[in-house]
């Protein structure tokens, strides 16, 4: 009697985790979609596979340089698998579509720009050409000034470290080597290529920040 009472509740067992194991989560799916041009197809097919339109619509008209920073850091710290050959196409499709027609702003800094790097006084206040640098390294495709993106406002972090005596340390520390927690469980890349004449006029520029 026992026996079979014990198989009667090995049973039950077994039928409920089956059904538990067929348990199925469906997310809704993605109904957002690029306005309507010329490389949209590249945008929905490449940009979708790892986050939403809205990701894109929420950052501020940007010059080219910006944008196609950001593709590349998609595609070479996040992996995304975005062909080279599509990346100038696709560049040119969020620069118009959602950027600033305009080639005026270079990748690189202007002699101008860098001549405030290496000139910049070490009053935080006076990082002008932290602007320039955060677009330079793609800085924008997961910060903003002001508002949250995949990592912290500017703001919330001069805000953060504003009576932190090793506040600059600190931030030169993430820059280069990159790390999570502090914000969040999402991770921050590495950007080792940061010169320490940049990563000082940048942070300068962010905690100088109101």
């Amino acid at each position: 009697m026992r026996k079979s009472g014990n198989l009667a509740l090995i049973g039950a067992l077994c039928a409920c985790l089956g059904r538990a194991m067929a348990f199925e989560i469906q997310l809704p799916p993605e109904t957002g979609a690029f306005k309507q041009d010329t490389g949209a197809e590249l945008a929905n097919g490449q940009c979708l596979v790892c986050h939403s339109v809205e990701y894109v619509t929420m950052q501020p008209p940007m010059p080219r340089a910006f944008w196609k920073s950001s593709v590349q850091k998609m595609q070479q710290k996040y992996g995304a698998p975005i062909p080279e050959d599509q990346v100038e196409a696709l560049v040119d499709y969020l620069t118009k579509n959602y950027g600033v027609m305009t080639n005026a702003a270079s990748a690189s800094p202007t002699a101008s720009v860098q001549t405030q790097i290496r000139t910049a006084p070490p009053a935080r206040t006076t990082g002008s050409a932290g602007p320039t640098i955060a677009m330079k390294y793609g800085c924008f495709g997961c910060h903003n000034v002001s508002i949250k993106i995949v990592g912290p406002a500017y703001r919330e972090i001069a805000a953060k470290y504003k009576a932190d005596a090793e506040a600059a340390a600190k931030i030169d520390q993430q820059i280069h080597k990159g790390g999570s927690g502090k914000w969040g469980p999402i991770i921050m890349p590495p950007f080792p290529q940061v010169s320490a004449t940049e990563t000082k006029v940048l942070t300068d520029w962010i905690l100088g920040l109101k």
